[in-house]
């Protein structure tokens, strides 16, 4: 029984708050290019179907690509900070300027650095800045919480640093791991769509290009649509990742 009041309360909520907005814009007769009603997104969703699905796999194809990058560049950055505090300190400083820098504020020169012709580059690069600091963050946070107590067993046991690390360490960090790339998947399409807006080419042909397209027409009703697909593509990539993370952790555990 709480299993369905908690299935249904959500979706009570949300019929609640669609009849509302729809009522009030034929109530307040609000003119559609100022806030159309939720029949007329639904229908903008209908009609633009297979050129909103065209656009969001280009933007999940993008907003992956980065994740990879961002991760396999965090993982060794973070690998190496944790075999010296040295390159820890130098490193830090940097990693912690690149996440609090606004990626609107340098994508104009990356989009210049990748060449006006190819802004699928400039936006898998900066999508790639935006995930990069969680999981360096949560990657360096996890090899340093290695039980104490096993770190003076491998000490007196003379292990190798590098023993110490991978026999470790290593294995600690994996939820920390998970934990940043869940985090940093939904950081790579935040940086893909805002990239693509920044870029203001039709080249990538993303959703943020569906927004902006329908913007400068004033149809609004197609903007809300590609609104609404570019959040179920986060929700829908945020739930695999969550089911993923709990399929390895649950293996972690078991090993």
């Amino acid at each position: 029984m709480s299993r369905l009041v908690n299935l249904l309360a959500p979706l009570a909520l949300v019929a609640a708050l669609l009849g509302g907005w729809e009522a009030a814009c034929r109530i307040g007769e609000i003119p559609p290019y100022l806030l159309p009603p939720p029949s007329a997104v639904a229908g903008a969703l209908i009609s633009d179907a297979p050129a909103l699905l065209a656009s969001a796999w280009n933007t999940l194809s993008m907003a992956l690509m980065a994740l990879v990058a961002a991760s396999l560049f965090a993982s060794a950055l973070a690998l190496a900070v944790a075999l010296g505090p040295v390159v820890e300190r130098a490193v830090r400083p940097l990693a912690v300027a690149l996440q609090v820098t606004p990626v609107v504020a340098v994508a104009p020169l990356v989009v210049i650095w990748a060449g006006i012709d190819n802004p699928e580059r400039a936006i898998v690069a900066l999508a790639a800045v935006v995930a990069f600091f969680p999981i360096f963050s949560g990657a360096v946070t996890g090899l340093k919480s290695a039980d104490p107590d096993l770190e003076r067993l491998f000490e007196l046991y003379g292990a190798a640093r590098s023993q110490r690390l991978w026999r470790l360490r290593l294995p600690s960090a994996v939820p920390y791991l998970l934990e940043g790339h869940r985090v940093a998947a939904g950081q790579a399409v935040i940086g893909a769509v805002v990239a693509e807006f920044v870029a203001g080419s039709g080249g990538a042909q993303g959703l943020a290009w569906r927004i902006l397209e329908a913007g400068n027409r004033l149809q609004t009703a197609r903007m809300f649509a590609a609104l609404v697909a570019l959040g179920l593509l986060g929700a829908l990539l945020h739930a695999l990742l969550d089911r993923l993370e709990r399929a390895a952790l649950s293996w972690w555990r078991g090993r």
